[in-house]
């Protein structure tokens, strides 16, 4: 259940309930593809890090150790010792990112794994089937996700499909959550808005899919090849058709700019690797933007990374010392700079929240958009 605790314009403040506890939104998702966050971060890191919700990836578990497996091993949560809301993807991503792989029917797709080759078939069924064994506080509905500039006559096709996998997702999952050996029979499942960057196919298919009376919808298809206006100006077009009263989750998004523009759009979840990733190349951000730690002048810097920032490794340690890490290619700064990155992006969250509590929203979100700038 959603509660929308206050507006501000079109941003929203809400808290959703869920089988594994409630969820303060607008929230910044931590991505664990395989069920586990990229820079050696541990479940009792991110609890200190402030983390909400862990994000994990349908097809990757389905891949490795398989499906069947954290079933038998009592489910995600028991296998990564989290006892928070986990959401997973359906594995319809990676219909766009394994293009060069895959053959798209009206069943499902065929894929072959990018780990050995054999093929892997996955449809509507197939996706809430493994879901269900991973049994994941939030599973996402199958769909495909196209090119965000690809040619209109094909994304009407595709977001049809889209339209009809999201019935039979529907479907199996409310036969799967009745079954007495599914370990999660209060699994939830959210929507996905498709139509790339076409604002009447965005439109029409927020208003089919509302029709569903889902526990909450997602804007798939962005962030794949668009601009930043392009995105912004769907999310003004789109988001206005999807329920106020569900939560809204933007998939895969983004940079802090991207999450405030879009938290003004009315968004309410995010997910994204950057911090993560941009983390183990030595990038960290900051309010005052993003420092690239391999940097010459940070060799006698003796200050953390950020000043004031509450993380493992600004509470004690010096850029200097951090970048001497990563120049020695030890695992602990790549750690650190994961770690300052999530507790950044979970904390700017909270700022967030805070601000549309306050009903200042608009004045931080300048604040924070104009400081970012500077470096």
């Amino acid at each position: 259940m959603y509660e929308l605790l206050k507006t501000e314009g079109r941003a929203k403040r809400g808290r959703f309930h869920t089988p594994h506890g409630v969820i303060e939104t607008p929230v910044f998702m931590n991505v664990g593809t395989v069920a586990a966050i990229k820079g050696a971060v541990s479940t009792e890191d991110l609890e200190g890090l402030g983390t909400q919700v862990q994000l994990s990836n349908t097809y990757h578990l389905h891949v490795r150790p398989g499906d069947e497996i954290v079933k038998k091993l009592g489910g995600l949560h028991k296998f990564v010792s989290w006892n928070k809301p986990i959401l997973t993807d359906s594995g319809g991503f990676q219909v766009f990112s394994l293009a060069k792989l895959r053959s798209i029917k009206e069943e499902g797709v065929t894929f072959q794994s990018h780990i050995d080759g054999h093929k892997i078939f996955m449809g509507p069924e197939e996706s809430m089937q493994i879901q269900s064994n991973l049994a994941s506080t939030i599973a996402m509905a199958f769909d495909e996700c196209a090119p965000a500039l690809a040619d209109k006559n094909y994304v009407v096709k595709s977001v049809e499909r889209t339209t009809r996998w999201l019935e039979r997702c529907k479907n199996e999952m409310a036969r799967l959550n009745s079954l007495d050996d599914t370990i999660n029979k209060e699994q939830m499942l959210f929507g996905i808005n498709q139509g790339a960057i076409y604002d009447d196919i965005r439109i029409e298919h927020a208003k089919r899919i509302a029709e569903f009376d889902l526990p909450g919808y997602a804007i798939g298809g962005l962030a794949v090849g668009e601009t930043h206006e392009q995105m912004y100006h769907i999310l003004d077009e789109t988001v206005p058709f999807l329920p106020q009263n569900k939560p809204t989750y933007l998939m895969g998004v983004g940079t802090p700019e991207n999450i405030l523009e879009a938290v003004d759009r009315g968004i309410d979840f995010f997910d994204c690797v950057y911090p993560t990733r941009n983390g183990r190349h030595a990038n960290v951000y900051t309010a005052n933007g993003k420092l690239n730690l391999l940097n010459a002048k940070y060799e006698l810097d003796d200050r953390p990374i950020e000043e004031g920032c509450q993380c493992p490794a600004c509470r004690r340690y010096s850029r200097a010392y951090v970048r001497h890490l990563l120049k020695a290619k030890e695992m602990l700064g790549m750690r650190f700079c994961v770690m300052h990155n999530l507790y950044f992006y979970n904390h700017l969250m909270e700022q967030i929240r805070q601000a549309l509590d306050e009903g200042r929203f608009s004045q931080f979100k300048k604040e924070m958009l104009d400081s970012m700038k500077k470096q």
